[in-house]
């Protein structure tokens, strides 16, 4: 058992390395700690926010603002408002987030969400009421997309998330072993945890590099469900844990992190993918999926649970018809080698590689910052309200990487890399 000595040590240390490396705050920055899921950070995040608001003022943080959230409050409104108010929306959130935004401060993603907070309730509303949020939110997400400031995303423990990560255990010791999970997989319990970061960081770069200097037309995936063709637009940025903000910081946009990445072309999709794992999604899960492309657009989708969230989620915008996002992790990752599910997609797709339904991020097309929306997408990229990972590696996985003139390489096989970096 860990002491509560003991915890309070790690806790620190993880904050420290959330401030220091995540965020890389500088000092005269102000700093905003939001949740978008549950538009703003619930209740079990508390302690942590705690720490990180203490590491954040040692690192010289000129102020941390902090904005609260309520799962049960959303769960009160989707059992009792009437059926035509889920139009309403009070836009405080963003403001108070945007006004951070253009003076150039820091935004802190924290998740610590029950992932079954909405289930079993009605999936009209809760899509209306998330296509409503997401509408207002889209203002801080093309903030973010396009690396306007530094901002980072991470995980606080819980008793609900860790209740359905560990349902076996009695309740403390259910949170007790969640908290270790996150302490060990965001590197919180190694000596110095800095510079153990400063490490991983490295290595994933050299494997981004390694993608970028190949310039593949388009990635082949095959495993079981899977045979699927996803094309990669001229001009496309593979990145991998670490990159430059427009406000001139650089910064580390998710821990855990053991993903490289960029965007894959819109148009091209061809296939059937297969998920590997759960997707929460708007406070339930979505189990046992395939999405089927053609022509880059999702035409067909099968789930046996939740399949009718999982169709109001592509059918939000013509955008979450596409892709926005492809990433490449072996299955033998910190996480992958866990053995569970998160029931949390920041941990969960760090275990396998994974695609994303709709928005792409500007920096991972050449000039993609700087084109207006007409262009990012006439140039392949993607631009929608969503930014939804789901997962599709497996230990059973094999991805060719497919030049211009159709010349195959491996660049996994059996979800491991296939060459060295």
């Amino acid at each position: 058992m860990t002491s509560e000595t003991q915890h309070q040590e790690l806790l620190a240390k993880y904050a420290e390395a959330v401030v220091r490396v995540g965020l890389n705050l500088r000092k005269g920055q102000r700093l905003i700690i939001t949740n978008a899921t549950s538009r703003g950070v619930p209740p079990a995040g508390r302690e942590f926010v705690y720490a990180v608001t203490k590491a954040a003022y040692a690192a010289g943080a000129k102020y941390v603002e902090v904005i609260w959230g309520d799962e049960e409050m959303l769960r009160l409104r989707l059992q009792q408002a009437p059926a035509d108010s889920f139009d309403e929306y009070s836009n405080h959130i963003v403001d108070a987030t945007m006004n951070m935004i253009k003076n150039g401060d820091a935004l802190l993603s924290v998740y610590a969400n029950d992932p079954d907070a909405l289930a079993g309730l009605d999936s009209e509303r809760i899509a209306a009421m998330q296509k409503t949020h997401l509408s207002h939110y889209n203002a801080i997400g093309a903030q973010v997309s396009r690396n306007a400031i530094n901002w980072c995303v991470v995980a606080s423990g819980s008793p609900a998330w860790a209740a359905k990560v560990f349902p076996d255990l009695k309740p403390e010791e259910a949170e007790e072993k969640l908290w270790q999970a996150i302490f060990e997989t965001t590197r919180a319990t190694l000596p110095d945890p800095v510079a153990a970061w400063e490490a991983h960081i490295k290595n994933l770069k050299a494997r981004a590099k390694y993608m970028q200097a190949k310039k593949y037309s388009a990635l082949h995936y095959k495993g079981p469900g899977t045979d699927f063709t996803l094309g990669l637009p001229y001009g496309h940025i593979w990145g991998g844990a670490q990159a430059m903000a427009e406000n001139g910081v650089i910064f580390t946009a998710n821990m855990p992190t053991e993903e490289i990445f960029t965007l894959p072309d819109r148009n091209r999709a061809e296939g059937t993918v297969a998920a590997t794992f759960p997707l929460s999604y708007g406070g339930s899960l979505i189990e046992d999926f395939s999405v089927t492309f053609e022509n880059g657009r999702i035409v067909k989708v099968n789930a046996k649970k939740n399949q009718a969230l999982l169709q109001k989620l592509v059918d939000t915008d013509e955008g979450s018809t596409r892709l926005g996002e492809v990433a490449l992790v072996n299955a033998t990752s910190p996480i992958g080698k866990r053995g569970h599910l998160f029931y949390n997609t920041l941990f969960d797709e760090n275990a396998s590689c994974h695609i994303a339904i709709g928005r792409a991020y500007r920096f991972t097309l050449t000039g993609g910052a700087e084109l207006t929306d007409e262009e990012f997408i006439a140039a392949g990229g993607n631009v929608s309200l969503n930014h939804v990972d789901f997962m599709i590696g497996s230990p059973h996985m094999d991805i060719d990487g497919i030049k211009e003139d159709g010349a195959r390489e491996p660049v996994m096989r059996s979800g491991e890399w296939a060459f060295e970096a």
